[in-house]
């Protein structure tokens, strides 16, 4: 299949100021594939697609203390009323089904609506998403992992660490389908965004 060409190898994979697990580099057929799911009516594509995510996360291996739960990043209800699903739900599924991680799809919820994050400048995007994210229900003492479908400057990330943060819940990283931009060591600050 084409978009196994996308996949990044395991050395690739962590970036950012927070372990950042990534399956493959947003372009070519997985860059056509997240389309698809998100814009063409494909959402069966999303549990498949998670599947791998789940793959490159177990290879990771990532030193944790307890196994952390699932939050897939949530859409604003415009969106999902469009959409009609959350694209990084659907991964979220296949991911825990592959790992056995607790999946919350319900862990953050969406306060406001906000302008899609593509279009904006990289310090537009941070105040684009203050104060988006409040908590919704997870379980006590929970470590979460974030879990959505591109990563590109961090400031999904950040705004959901941050409202995670508020409550004292710990944030162990973010596993994402695809990361966008060039990850070498004197990009990473304009290259970290979900």
């Amino acid at each position: 299949m084409a978009v196994h060409h996308c996949r990044l190898a395991a050395s690739e994979r962590r970036l950012a100021e927070w372990p950042v697990i990534a399956w493959g580099s947003y372009g070519g057929a997985l860059k056509h594939s997240i389309a698809a799911l998100k814009y063409k009516g494909q959402p069966q594509l999303g549990p498949l697609l998670g599947l791998w995510m789940g793959q490159a996360w177990q290879a990771a291996a990532l030193p944790l203390v307890r196994p952390p739960v699932v939050v897939p990043i949530p859409l604003s209800q415009a969106k999902l009323k469009m959409r009609g699903f959350n694209q990084a739900a659907l991964l979220a599924q296949g991911f825990c089904r592959w790992t056995g991680l607790r999946l919350y799809p319900q862990g953050l919820e969406r306060l406001r609506d906000t302008e899609a994050q593509f279009r904006l400048s990289a310090a537009a995007r941070a105040s684009n998403l203050a104060n988006a994210f409040g908590v919704g229900r997870l379980p006590a003492e929970a470590s979460v992992l974030l879990l959505d479908d591109i990563y590109t400057s961090g400031a999904t990330v950040r705004a959901a660490v941050a409202a995670l943060a508020q409550r004292g819940i710990a944030s162990v990283g973010v596993v994402v389908l695809a990361r966008s931009g060039d990850t070498s060591v004197g990009s990473q600050r304009r290259t970290t965004d979900l």
